[in-house]
């Protein structure tokens, strides 16, 4: 048997396989987007808190948590993290909670978010948000769940 084709059909085997193992690989616990460790796009996760709005955080003051680096608008914002990530983290690691409702991974954007009963929840875009806000509680007793199985 020549090598070339044997190459050939050795590539061809093993490409399948390679192309389908990483789609059964968990995501990561806090969603970053594909080129980047940063959480939030950047924003603080504090602010949505203090000051009702997404803003912007800084480099300077940074921490990491679950793998992830999220970023504060102040020392005073990190601090407060740090003494209690899950009181500001966003819901299901920052993935989108409409998404997360029917099992699914999708990007939250840090720009369409709510907070419900003192918890931080995003969304893909306006249209998942305008979705997700027509039956927040049932969207979010789903994505529980949904969330629960999926970090087994």
């Amino acid at each position: 048997m020549k090598l070339r084709p044997f190459l050939l059909a050795a590539f061809l085997v093993v490409t399948p396989v390679a192309v389908i193992a990483p789609a059964a690989q968990a995501e990561p616990a806090i969603y970053t987007g594909a080129f980047s460790d940063t959480a939030l796009q950047g924003y603080d996760p504090v602010a949505y808190f203090t000051d009702g709005a997404p803003v912007k955080g800084s480099k300077d003051f940074a921490t990491e948590y679950k793998g992830a680096t999220f970023q504060f608008a102040s020392a005073a914002n990190r601090d407060a993290f740090l003494a209690d990530p899950t009181a500001y983290a966003p819901q299901y690691g920052g993935y989108c909670a409409w998404a997360m409702a029917d099992g699914k991974y999708a990007k939250g954007d840090a720009k369409y978010w709510k907070i419900v009963d003192g918890k931080l929840y995003l969304n893909f875009n306006a249209g998942i948000a305008k979705k997700w806000n027509a039956d927040i509680p049932g969207f979010i007793e789903k994505a529980d769940a949904e969330w629960s199985d999926l970090q087994e």
